[in-house]
């Protein structure tokens, strides 16, 4: 994404002082998405507006850190602000969409690694804890990290993965991707080559 995260940055530094501080204060109560937690309270009040934009990325994601920061400004009655920053989200999203549906050969390359793998991972991978652990916190929560643990195989704990990825942004299936690199490089340079 990256727009979003400029997008988040940019609705932050147009905030007075007082709008900032308020902004932080609501953010610790605004109602959140099932399986996120809140940033911690301490660390939120030091922030400025790039630490908190960086926060909000690395705790949400940029998709739902750019919903969370509109649904802040909403509730600060500050609508105008949250519709632009939608607009932004709107229009990246929109050229995103345009840019996969330009071509069947244009579709095809931007088939995400993971996706295109899929069943070879499933058969091939041989260490998803550690995979898991990667992912936990940051792409998986403690429910679904304990739900792909409780398979008793590795390709039934692959196959559990996977029924989450409809749900993720290309951020969570990087980061699976990174923790394959890191874990199975091997494995990840021969279906690359494939």
């Amino acid at each position: 994404m990256g727009q979003a995260r400029d997008a988040i940055l940019d609705a932050l530094e147009n905030l007075t002082p007082e709008e900032f501080k308020k902004f932080k204060m609501k953010l610790q109560s605004v109602p959140l998405r099932q399986g996120y937690g809140r940033i911690p309270r301490g660390p939120l009040q030091q922030m400025d507006a790039i630490d908190l934009t960086d926060k909000l990325v690395s705790f949400y994601l940029e998709a739902y850190g750019a919903e969370l920061t509109m649904t802040v400004l909403r509730e600060m009655g500050m609508r105008e602000q949250a519709e632009q920053l939608q607009t932004v989200i709107q229009r990246e999203s929109g050229a995103a969409a345009a840019a996969t549906s330009a071509s069947p050969q244009t579709a095809a390359r931007t088939v995400h690694f993971i996706d295109q793998h899929r069943q070879a991972l499933i058969g091939r991978v041989t260490d998803v804890d550690a995979l898991l652990d990667a992912l936990f916190g940051s792409v998986l929560t403690e429910e679904q990290y304990q739900a792909v643990r409780a398979e008793t195989t590795n390709p039934n704990k692959m196959r559990k993965l996977f029924s989450f990825t409809p749900a993720w942004d290309l951020a969570c299936k990087d980061l699976l991707l990174k923790a394959l690199r890191e874990t199975l490089p091997y494995l990840v340079a021969d279906l690359e080559k494939s």
